[in-house]
């Protein structure tokens, strides 16, 4: 595990990740894009989730690159990583079991989906999170939410309008699950913790 660790803080690697968020940040703007077009901006913020996430963490990714941490970025970063990595596979799962395969846009959606919430969880130990940073990305996340399924800002995305109101419940546990994995990885006494 200590050799795992080790080879995250390389700088390549960094660099290889900030690479790869930068471009899926961008792929997923333009894949909300239409959404967007249609959005009051008030609301801009929280439609595009999973672009957000990634664009939280291309800011940790430049911290480290830095030899820096930024503990309001990193608890905004992982919390949301983690959360709509997972929610994207759970959704296409879904998808996959009602109406069948979903394509190969959809699979990549899954599995790149997946990636973020690993590198979100995978880079925990690094992170500087204090516990007025993890208030503000508990209220982000939950605020997200309630944008979401109150005010109906939910991605709009293949059949997801048929289980609005199951997606939006699992949506909102999801949240809280994130939310204690976040506590326990990044705030609890005794944590494993590495240096840049």
């Amino acid at each position: 595990m200590v050799y795992l660790y080790a080879m995250l803080r390389q700088r390549s690697i960094l660099l290889f990740l900030l690479v790869v968020n930068i471009l899926g940040t961008i792929y997923g703007f333009i894949w909300y894009g239409n959404q967007l077009k249609e959005t009051s901006p008030i609301f801009w913020p929280f439609v595009p989730d999973s672009p957000m996430a990634c664009l939280f963490f291309v800011f940790v990714l430049i911290a480290f690159l830095r030899k820096r941490n930024w503990g309001l970025i990193e608890a905004l970063a992982i919390v949301t990583l983690m959360k709509y990595g997972i929610w994207a596979v759970v959704v296409n799962a879904i998808m996959i079991y009602v109406k069948g395969p979903i394509g190969l846009m959809g699979y990549m959606l899954m599995l790149s989906h997946f990636a973020m919430a690993v590198q979100g969880l995978l880079y925990a130990p690094f992170y500087r999170i204090k516990k007025w940073h993890f208030a503000v990305a508990a209220i982000w996340t939950l605020h997200n939410d309630a944008i979401d399924y109150l005010f109906w800002q939910m991605p709009r995305y293949g059949i997801m309008h048929l289980f609005v109101e199951e997606i939006g419940y699992f949506t909102f546990w999801l949240s809280i699950v994130t939310l204690c994995l976040t506590y326990y990885y990044c705030l609890r006494e005794n944590r494993k913790q590495f240096s840049l």
